[in-house]
């Protein structure tokens, strides 16, 4: 079975950094692409981050550029949300996701989901 497990969140003061990750199983060498979601409450899934493993490029939110980083480890069944700079608009559920096929800013396109890791940031 595909298993997506995020780690890191927390709760930190506004300009503070975290650093999510996501173990994967099961998708070693299948994923099209991987991203990181958020959802804060009474709001949409919106797209962090997407790394695509074949090239290596990786794309962000607007108002998250500059701030967070995507990356995957070496191994590649891991996947980094490097954050920096943190905001309270920040402040939500945030999940890592895989495609095998296709990918991008649509939630839907992911196939598999982890369970998520709660960022919270206080002004």
């Amino acid at each position: 079975q595909v298993q997506l497990v995020e780690s890191g969140g927390g709760s930190v003061q506004a300009g503070g950094s975290l650093r999510l990750s996501c173990a994967a199983s099961g998708l070693t060498y299948s994923a099209s692409s991987m991203g990181w979601f958020r959802q804060a409450p009474g709001k949409e899934r919106e797209r962090v981050a997407t790394i695509y493993p074949a090239s290596g490029g990786t794309v962000y939110a607007d108002s998250v550029k500059g701030r967070f980083t995507i990356s995957q480890g070496n191994a590649k069944n891991t996947v980094y949300l490097q954050m920096n700079s943190l905001k309270p608009e920040d402040t939500a559920m945030y999940y890592c996701a895989a495609a095998t096929i296709g990918g991008g800013p649509s939630a839907s396109a992911y196939q598999y989901w982890g369970q998520g890791t709660q960022v919270t940031v206080s002004a």
